[in-house]
């Protein structure tokens, strides 16, 4: 079955039961070195969804990004969370979707002051469209519980630091005030996975982020009020919908199959790498997975070990035989 991934990270164990909530069928996968995915497809029978927390802040994000990666070979990253919005017009459990992201914190110090020194990573433009297209013309409300009125959903700046906001006035609000003045919303983790897809050729990353503050004193009340699971609620519903359009959109026409299958190698569209079972037949030695043109060196990380185990396993034998030939 020739089926897509979409990876869905989260913060906080509050988004990733909001996500876990769309999910059926639901497995567990380990990564060696312990990061725990679940994965499923989504309840209306879409695509395939990897989930996996990777706590608060930036780096943790990264890792754990290319962790999943290269796991999965996904064909688009989402990340979903709440933040904290810095524009009057943007509501209480709105949905911001990050056109680009800011690494705010990069800055040089001298002696007439701190100048900023930003990274940005933009929104792929297929990404930026099919999420356009979610939002105007595909009913992703519908996964909403009650009958509240339905969040506006923004499409902006997305300023990522390592400080959570509870003060309009600090200088920590200044600054973003100054270098980062277009920014509709504020929060941790979106600058390290989307450097983690830029470093895999650009693999779209989509940071969906339901409102939950105003990033200022005013954030222990509004949390106190229940807006946090309200906004993840709606930063949930939509990634869902998003998803199985991405799912069904990109990559539709140049995504390779790659397999890999024992002690011959086929290409069909696709590599397969494996050896004889107990059976008789072949045993994948790796899943079939999505990757793009150029992804072939990312499906390929997992059999590395693999490779090298068998070009020693030759090197040794090599030996042998020439010993005995020696010998003889």
């Amino acid at each position: 079955m020739n089926e897509k991934t979409i990876v869905v990270l989260t913060a906080m164990n509050l988004e990733y039961n909001a996500m876990k909530g769309h999910m059926s069928d639901v497995t567990v996968q380990t990564h060696p070195m312990g990061t725990r995915f679940e994965v499923g497809h989504l309840e209306d029978g879409g695509c395939r969804i990897a989930l996996a927390l990777v706590g608060k802040g930036n780096q943790s994000a990264a890792v754990l990004t290319e962790r999943a990666v290269a796991q999965f070979a996904p064909v688009a990253v989402i990340f979903v969370g709440v933040a904290g919005a810095l524009q009057p017009h943007v509501a209480l459990g709105d949905v911001v979707v990050a056109s680009h992201v800011y690494a705010y914190h990069g800055a040089t110090s001298e002696d007439d002051g701190i100048t900023a020194r930003p990274r940005t990573w933009e929104l792929s433009h297929p990404a930026h469209q099919i999420a356009a297209h979610v939002d105007r013309d595909v009913n992703w409300t519908r996964q909403l519980p009650g009958n509240e009125p339905a969040p506006r959903v923004h499409f902006g700046p997305v300023a990522a630091g390592e400080i959570a906001h509870y003060s309009a006035t600090s200088d920590a609000r200044q600054w973003l005030r100054e270098h980062y003045n277009d920014a509709v919303a504020v929060e941790m983790e979106a600058a390290g996975v989307a450097q983690a897809g830029q470093l895999n050729d650009g693999l779209p990353t989509i940071m969906v982020r339901g409102i939950s503050d105003y990033a200022d004193k005013t954030k222990s009340a509004t949390d106190a009020e229940g807006w946090q699971p309200r906004a993840v609620a709606n930063a949930a519903a939509f990634a869902a919908t998003l998803a199985v359009s991405l799912a069904q959109e990109l990559d539709a026409a140049d995504n390779a199959r790659v397999g890999v299958q024992g002690q011959h190698v086929t290409i069909h569209g696709g590599i397969q790498l494996g050896g004889p079972d107990k059976d008789g037949g072949t045993a994948a030695r790796m899943a079939d997975a999505e990757v793009r043109p150029g992804k072939l060196r990312i499906v390929l990380n997992g059999s590395r070990r693999l490779l090298s185990d068998l070009a020693s396993l030759a090197a040794s034998a090599t030996a042998i035989i020439t010993a005995i030939r020696t010998a003889a």
